[in-house]
């Protein structure tokens, strides 16, 4: 099912962009949710607006626990544009990123991280860690958090409660 959030009546040009791809992001999560997957989805998209690269979590299907919907946006991304340095990009993941692909995205030298929904648990940009601002970052990350929080956490909690009902 597509999420379809209208946006509050105040909402800018900006404002707009950031709903538009965050709606996608919930969109690849959702599908990976209904695979079997952590619903975590994430869009990276040029200075021009343009789409990127896109991914959904798949550790489960691949087998591999770096396959991080982070991960996978960045290593598209970065095959598309033949570099990796990823600068005059935007990431919208739909969870903050752990520890591991914070890292990524500091390597990667993103600039601008949005996500969605905190997490209390392994977050890494602001909640647990906060890798980008630390002394071990040589990169300072651009960051935008709490973009549609609310539909990004119901989404993970929905389908955590789903996954412990069918035990």
């Amino acid at each position: 099912m597509p999420f379809d959030i209208p946006p509050p009546e105040n909402a800018d040009e900006t404002d707009l962009v950031h709903r538009r791809w965050m709606i996608h992001a919930l969109n690849l999560a959702e599908a990976a949710g209904a695979e079997g997957e952590v619903p975590v989805g994430a869009v990276i998209v040029g200075p021009d607006q343009e789409l990127l690269a896109e991914a959904a979590n798949r550790k489960e299907r691949d087998r591999d626990p770096t396959a991080h919907a982070e991960i996978l946006a960045l290593r598209l991304a970065g095959q598309r544009l033949q570099n990796w340095h990823l600068n005059q990009c935007t990431l919208y993941v739909t969870l903050e990123p752990c520890p591991m692909c914070a890292g990524a995205i500091i390597q990667a030298r993103l600039g601008l991280l949005v996500y969605g929904a905190s997490d209390p648990k392994t977050g890494a940009i602001r909640s647990v860690l906060n890798l980008p601002d630390s002394d071990c970052s040589y990169h300072r990350l651009a960051v935008l958090d709490g973009i549609l929080a609310a539909p990004c956490r119901q989404q993970l909690q929905g389908w955590f409660q789903q996954r412990r009902r069918d035990r």
